[in-house]
C-alpha cells in the first residue's frame, strides 16, 4: 500500500505549480478541466512517483490563515536526503523570497528540518 497522491485546493493552478516546479524541480502535468463544474487540476509530480494534485473550482471558499496551527491538513514534508540538502534547498528558498517559518534546526524527535511557505501560505517542510 502506498498514497497515491495528495490534493491541494487552490484559486490558482498555475502559481502553485510554478512554485513547486520552481522550488523543487517537479513536473507539471496536463491541465484537465471539467467544463460542466468549473474545477480544474493538474498533477505535480516528484520523484519515486510522489504527486500532488493542484485543483481549483470558483465556488472553493477561503481558508482560514494556514500558517496558525488549526484542525486538519497541517504540514506537506518533503525528504531531500541529508542535512546538506536541507541547508541548500533552505537557502534557494531564500533566494527565491520564499516565506520561511523556521530555519533550520534538529527538532525533538530528531528530525534536521526547515519550513517554508508556499504562496497558498501551506506549510512544507524540508527534511533530512
Amino acid at each position: 500500500m502506498r498514497i497515491e497522491h495528495v490534493a491541494i485546493w487552490t484559486h490558482n493552478i498555475d502559481r502553485l505549480c510554478a512554485f513547486y516546479a520552481t522550488l523543487f524541480k517537479a513536473g507539471i502535468g496536463e491541465l484537465y478541466q471539467n467544463p460542466r463544474s468549473d474545477f480544474g487540476s493538474r498533477f505535480v509530480t516528484f520523484g519515486h512517483d510522489a504527486r500532488i494534485e493542484i485543483m481549483s473550482r470558483p465556488d472553493v471558499a477561503d481558508t482560514p490563515d494556514q500558517a496558525i496551527a488549526h484542525q486538519g491538513y497541517a504540514h506537506l514534508a518533503i525528504s531531500l536526503g541529508s542535512s546538506k540538502a536541507v541547508d541548500a534547498m533552505f537557502a534557494r528558498a531564500g533566494e527565491l523570497g520564499i516565506p520561511v517559518v523556521s530555519v533550520p534546526r534538529t527538532t525533538g524527535d530528531g528530525y534536521y528540518e526547515a519550513v517554508v511557505l508556499d504562496p497558498d501560505c501551506n506549510r512544507i517542510e524540508l527534511v533530512a
